[in-house]
């Protein structure tokens, strides 16, 4: 019997403890020809007729609607990446970066439109860090400090890239981790999506993928809480079902910190017969 590549994922969220309301939203859905299908937050699925898409967006200002930004951002990717499929069908095969380009300079202009119509939206913006899979490849696309992880073997890689000075500090080696945790302008964006900024510069990647491969994607209250031993020990240990070790990384950050709004997802990468 052929093998085909199966997704298991994993999603949780919890509101911060001085957050009256989660601007954390997540989503899972399934891209094909007749759109998206939304997804539970548990669940498997094959990749042989749907690509697969995971996102988390984090919504900032407080008042300012911050929740409505990053929803709004989710919705947009359901209805916008599977156009890919109908270009498809059609004989046009755009490429998946430059789709996710102009998908979220589209939603940028939206959401710094939508901030202009009232004051309390005024100056709403939101980070993304999102996920798609395809049969071929894993496309991502990140604005802001929402990360995604690769796990493989007892290696951990954030394949996401922060955009703060903060971040490309310790990247560079100039900071330690501790240095950077307690830097004063660790959570300084210079990017995101919305907030009155006349343009938005994400960070792409096309990452490969192979059986086994454990991916995380958070929100910055995940990393307040866990270090990247933690996550690294964490995913090295994830089976198959990331149910558990996603429960568990959850608890384990907001037992450590929790004041800001704690999302994750898990999705581990394995082979099935069809």
């Amino acid at each position: 019997m052929p093998q085909e590549t199966t997704l298991h994922w994993a999603a949780l969220s919890h509101n911060g403890s001085r957050k009256p309301l989660n601007e954390d939203s997540l989503i899972a859905f399934a891209s094909g020809p007749h759109g998206a299908e939304i997804l539970p937050h548990t669940g498997r699925h094959s990749l042989a007729h749907h690509d697969l898409v995971f996102a988390i967006s984090d919504g900032m200002g407080g008042a300012n609607a911050g929740d409505i930004a990053s929803s709004i951002i989710l919705q947009q990717m359901t209805e916008i990446i599977p156009e890919t499929f109908k270009a498809a069908a059609s004989g046009i095969f755009p490429d998946s970066l430059s789709h996710l380009a102009d998908a979220l300079r589209s939603v940028h202009e939206q959401i710094n439109a939508l901030s202009q119509e009232s004051p309390e939206k005024s100056g709403m913006a939101a980070t993304l860090a999102l996920a798609w899979f395809t049969p071929e490849n894993l496309y991502i696309a990140n604005v802001g400090d929402s990360r995604v992880y690769r796990s493989r073997g007892e290696s951990l890689e954030q394949i996401s890239r922060d955009h703060t000075s903060a971040w490309g500090q310790w990247k560079r080696g100039e900071i330690s981790e501790i240095e950077y945790r307690a830097h004063p302008r660790r959570a300084a964006l210079y990017e995101v999506v919305g907030g009155g900024h006349p343009k938005v510069n994400p960070h792409f990647a096309a990452i490969p993928y192979e059986t086994g491969d454990r991916f995380l994607i958070c929100s910055d209250g995940l990393i307040d809480g866990l270090w990247e031993r933690h996550l690294s020990d964490g995913l090295a240990q994830c089976s198959n079902d990331p149910s558990n070790t996603a429960a568990s990384l959850l608890t384990r950050a907001i037992t450590n910190a929790g004041a800001d709004d704690t999302s994750l997802m898990i999705i581990t990468i394995s082979n099935t017969n069809s």
